[in-house]
């Protein structure tokens, strides 16, 4: 690295109206600690790996998918931390953490940052942990929810009330049955049946525990088609705003509820301000009911089924409960009814358990002391080798070129439509323009420049 260079750290967003706000605010806080940073697309971060000069790359999960992408991120000159970005809301099995993990992937790890002190404590008591460190920092994406950055919402919640009025947001988290590309369902190739195969998004999972997975997924899923059918024929007066998962096939729903004037499918820009102008929320598993819940906004859990060991149940553990269209039915009346009148009630201890950095310093500013004092990067890590980087860099070039033929394939995973679907295509200027609602609300964030660095990447960096 130049000794005149600002450290470089890199920020992949794989998923963007669920990571890139909070990235932004984490590359806001980290350009005034002297970083420089470059934000992006993950597929597009990964192509860019081989032409970058050293820094200190945030992976995003420990999948095992992931380990060999990782190793050459190591291999050629970068140092690795993690946040997990799905952690916070997990089942309960001893599945997970074969299916979430792998020693491969925690091996390049150096420092693992936790949402809170039960997230830390699941990755402590993995014994493929190795060397990794793990710090209970609080995790960028909340830092947002504090009241600090309410503001910076105001304006887009006062216009989704204008345009909309007072609605329900029913978010579904169904991508293990409804995925936007079909093989990534749990299953493929005969369903629930024998004949069917666990997909490459159920690596690490016994074909049993798949399996039921993936049915308890289905039976879910279909009792909220039967709710929705039933309240967009009977309730409306009820407006009703739906909001899938972003990996879901949004046009199952699109077309769902094209018949109910009184729901709209919209998948659009943060949930923050979706939850802030909504009267309720209505889910089952979604981490968007813990967002509620810190919010100070009711959520109800739709559990026509319940496992305890397929279930999510922290942001479950959060909400109201229904167990039948009549029980849910009546919630939502009583909740629409109560309107701003209603104060949420929620398990203070399970959130305090489960997430940290709620006042004091940001979760962002408590990582970026971390990085600061434990990664000196004008020397290389360790296992670092001139000799490894060679061929790191041709395993990098060579997979950029497969994943590139592979974006042109239609229906393939690594299709352009399908990082399209996850991540829509962002200007630096609309970037700059959230830099600038940050700043207004801090006041720190003013030097903060954003140029374009290349397709889908970005580079932050403080203006001289």
């Amino acid at each position: 690295m130049r000794a005149d260079s600002n450290p470089l750290l890199i920020l992949p967003v794989e998923n963007q109206v669920r990571e890139l706000d909070s990235k932004l605010l984490f590359g806001c806080f980290a350009v005034e600690k002297g970083f420089e940073v470059l934000i992006g697309s993950r597929p597009y971060v990964n192509f860019a790996m081989t032409k970058l000069r050293p820094g200190i790359f945030v992976a995003k999960s420990m999948r095992r998918r992931s380990a060999l992408m990782l190793k050459i991120i190591q291999n050629l000159g970068h140092r690795i931390v993690a946040w997990d970005e799905e952690s916070l809301v997990r089942f309960q099995s001893a599945e997970y953490n074969q299916w979430r993990f792998s020693n491969e992937t925690f091996a390049p790890i150096e420092h693992l940052f936790a949402w809170g002190k039960d997230d830390a404590r699941m990755f402590r008591e993995y014994e493929g942990l190795g060397r990794t460190a793990v710090h209970i920092t609080g995790n960028p994406r909340m830092d947002l929810l504090r009241p600090e950055f309410r503001t910076i919402f105001e304006k887009e919640v006062s216009e989704i009330k204008e345009k909309f009025g007072s609605f329900v947001l029913i978010n579904t988290n169904f991508s293990f049955v409804n995925s936007y590309v079909s093989d990534l369902n749990l299953l493929i190739g005969g369903n629930r049946g024998a004949a069917s195969v666990v997909s490459r998004t159920g690596e690490g999972m016994s074909n049993e525990f798949a399996r039921g997975m993936f049915v308890h997924q289905e039976r879910i899923a279909d009792s909220f088609v039967s709710l929705i059918s039933k309240i967009g024929s009977e309730k409306r007066g009820i407006k009703f705003i739906l909001r899938p998962h972003p990996s879901e096939n949004h046009s199952f729903w699109q077309e769902m509820v094209s018949e109910f004037p009184n729901i709209e499918m919209i998948h659009r820009g943060n949930v923050v301000p979706w939850i802030l102008a909504s009267t309720c929320l209505l889910h089952n598993g979604c981490t968007t009911a813990v967002e509620a819940a810190v919010l100070g906004k009711p959520a109800i859990t739709y559990q026509t089924v319940q496992s305890e060991s397929y279930d999510y149940h922290l942001p479950n553990g959060l909400s109201l409960v229904a167990k039948c269209e009549l029980e849910a039915i009546e919630l939502i009346e009583k909740l629409v009814q109560a309107s701003s009148h209603h104060n949420s009630s929620v398990n203070k201890g399970l959130l305090q358990e489960h997430l940290s950095a709620s006042e004091g310093l940001f979760a962002s500013e408590r990582i970026l002391q971390i990085l600061a004092s434990e990664i000196d990067l004008s020397h290389r890590h360790s296992s670092f080798s001139r000799l490894k980087r060679a061929p790191a860099y041709l395993m990098g070039a060579a997979r950029t070129a497969l994943k590139k033929i592979n974006s042109l394939r239609k229906g393939h995973r690594n299709s352009k439509a399908y990082h399209d679907h996850r991540f829509p295509r962002v200007t630096s200027i609309q970037l700059q323009e959230k830099v600038a609602k940050l700043d207004k609300t801090l006041g720190r964030f003013a030097s903060v420049k954003i140029n374009q660095f290349s397709e889908n990447l970005f580079i932050m960096k403080r203006d001289k």
